[in-house]
């Protein structure tokens, strides 16, 4: 027997969307740069690289817990145009824009700790100076902006 007192509780779980690194030329991250975002973060790496393998891992770890960020994971020898007249020597190498502007680009050793400090960093400066790189426009180039 129910008495007048009774409720029905309905609980609906909806999935989480999925705040890893994305890929060039995918829905998540044509989804994911359609929003604000604070900086985006790109690591150049390649498949063939057991440093960018283990290193993915941590990064997309990374991703989730700075859903203020866009982060991608862009393979060198798939999307050779997204360095443009630059050259990956090293793994991994980072990209870090915010807007229009490179605030980072270069090599940095295969630990997460170091990435997240230097994006706590950057994103506590609003006047952090840009750096000069042979780059396209990353973001306009993933998002196909001009």
């Amino acid at each position: 027997m129910i008495d007048k007192y009774t409720k029905t509780v309905l609980f609906i779980y909806l999935p989480m969307p999925d705040l890893s690194a994305a890929l060039p030329e995918s829905i998540e991250l044509e989804t994911r740069l359609g929003l604000p975002v604070d900086l985006l973060v790109a690591c150049y790496c390649a498949a063939w690289c057991d440093t960018c393998t283990i290193y993915r891992t941590r990064f997309d770890a990374l991703a989730q817990r700075l859903p203020e960020h866009a982060f991608v994971w862009i393979d060198i020898e798939d999307f050779p145009d997204l360095l443009g007249d630059e050259d990956v020597e090293n793994f991994p190498t980072l990209l870090i824009q915010r807007g229009d502007e490179v605030l980072f680009f270069g090599t940095m050793l295969p630990h997460i700790e170091q990435l997240e400090r230097l994006i706590q960093t950057l994103q506590s400066d609003p006047h952090a100076q840009p750096v000069h790189t042979g780059l396209p426009n990353v973001r306009q180039a993933l998002t196909g902006k001009t």
